[in-house]
C-alpha cells in the first residue's frame, strides 16, 4: 500500500481524495491511503477534510520520506506559480504520483507524465502526449495527438480537438473549446467557454466566442523558476 500526501485543500484536493478512494475500491483492495493533506494556510492546519488531518505546510514534506505526493494546487488565479509552489516542497518527481479515476478512459497509446492527475470522466485519446504534474478535470477530452505541457490545467468539460498544443504553466478554462492544429503557449488562460480558432502566444489571456485577447497573464517582474523556460521565439502581443 502506497501512503499518499495531498498538496493543498481545496476542491481540486478533494476530488483527488475521492479518486483514490474509487481506486481502492475499484481494485478490491487498498492500494492507497491517504494519510494528510500539506497546505501552507495556517488556519488549515490541526483540521481535517473527510476526516483526513491537515498536517502542515507544504515545506514539511520532507518530513514524509516514506510517502508518495499528488498536487491538487493550481485554480486559475495561481495556475501560473504552480511550478514554483510544488518547488517549495523540494520533493522528487520520482515521489509524485500519477492518479487516473476508474471512470476516465484513457488510451494504452497515449503517455501520461509524472505526478498528473486525470479525474472522472475523462477521455484521453490516442498518441496524447501529457506532461508532468497536469490535473485534467471531469469531462475533459483530449483528443488524439494532443500534447499538454507540465504543470498545465485543463478544466472540467474543456474539448481539445486533435493536433492541439498547450504549453506549459497554462489553464484551459471550463468548458472551452479549442480547434485542430492550434497551439497555446505557455503561461496562458483560456477563459471559460472560450471557442479558440487560432494559435495564443505566450503569456496571454483570452476570453470569448471567437476568442480574442483580453490581457498579458504575468505580472512584469516574473522570473521563470530555475528549471522553468518560455517557449523559444516566445513574445508578447
Amino acid at each position: 500500500m502506497r501512503r499518499i500526501i495531498i498538496l493543498g485543500t481545496g476542491g481540486n484536493c478533494i476530488d483527488i481524495l475521492d479518486t483514490l478512494n474509487a481506486l481502492n475500491a475499484s481494485s478490491g483492495s487498498s492500494q492507497y491511503e491517504c494519510i494528510g493533506f500539506l497546505d501552507d494556510n495556517e488556519q488549515c492546519w490541526e483540521t481535517t477534510r473527510h476526516g483526513i488531518p491537515v498536517l502542515g505546510p507544504l515545506s514539511s514534506a520532507s518530513d514524509y520520506a516514506d510517502c508518495w505526493f499528488v498536487n491538487g494546487i493550481g485554480s486559475p488565479s495561481t495556475f501560473w506559480r504552480k511550478q514554483e509552489i510544488i518547488g517549495t516542497t523540494h520533493v522528487p518527481l520520482n515521489r509524485f504520483q500519477t492518479l487516473v479515476h476508474p471512470s476516465a478512459s484513457v488510451s494504452a497509446m497515449s503517455h501520461l507524465g509524472r505526478g498528473t492527475v486525470i479525474l472522472q470522466h475523462v477521455t484521453v485519446a490516442s498518441n496524447a502526449r501529457i506532461g508532468n504534474h497536469v490535473i485534467i478535470l471531469p469531462n475533459a477530452v483530449i483528443s488524439h495527438d494532443d500534447v499538454i505541457g507540465d504543470y498545465t490545467s485543463i478544466a472540467g468539460g474543456a474539448c481539445l480537438s486533435g493536433n492541439v498544443a498547450v504549453g506549459h504553466s497554462s489553464y484551459v478554462g471550463a468548458h472551452a473549446s479549442v480547434m485542430q492544429d492550434v497551439r497555446i503557449g505557455d503561461y496562458c488562460l483560456i477563459g471559460m467557454g472560450s471557442v479558440v480558432l487560432d494559435s495564443v502566444d505566450d503569456d496571454t489571456v483570452i476570453v470569448g466566442n471567437p476568442s480574442r485577447f483580453l490581457r498579458h497573464t504575468l505580472p512584469p517582474d516574473f522570473q521563470p523558476p530555475p528549471d522553468g523556460t518560455r517557449s523559444a521565439g516566445s513574445h508578447r502581443r
